[in-house]
């Protein structure tokens, strides 16, 4: 299997939507990570950061949906990372990283559902889906 062999065989359909998203990283003093998201589905999302994080590891997301609600949150875990090329042209030496969602309250799914269902009818699948 290679590195993108995971991420290819998503149970959830993602779409391109770049919303602002918090992550918060590590325990006892938490990182806080601004960015935002390269793809999201109702399963998961992908974001590219300027530095790795260990996989399997837990974080709390704040999801900002551009849709005049209040912020989704949820709890994450890292299930992939890969390390950019440095030939690419948009932001080279970051890495992609992929985030499961754990413990979504089911209204912020539902919302977040509605959201995807939305933009796929619209065409703005991710090539990754």
């Amino acid at each position: 299997m290679n590195a993108w062999d995971g991420p290819n065989r998503r149970k959830f359909p993602r779409v391109n939507y770049p919303c602002l998203i918090t992550v918060r990283y590590g325990t006892s003093e938490p990182d806080v990570i601004l960015t935002h998201t390269e793809n999201i589905g109702t399963g998961g999302i992908c974001v590219i950061l300027n530095r790795n994080l260990r996989i399997l590891s837990p974080v709390d997301l704040e999801i900002d949906l551009l849709d005049a609600s209040n912020h989704v949150k949820s709890g994450g875990r890292i299930v992939w990372s890969i390390q950019r090329k440095s030939t690419e042209k948009k932001k080279p030496s970051f890495y992609d990283i992929g985030i499961e969602f754990t413990g979504m309250e089911d209204p912020d799914r539902r919302r977040l559902d509605d959201v995807v269902k939305r933009l796929v009818k619209q065409g703005h699948s991710s090539p990754y889906v």
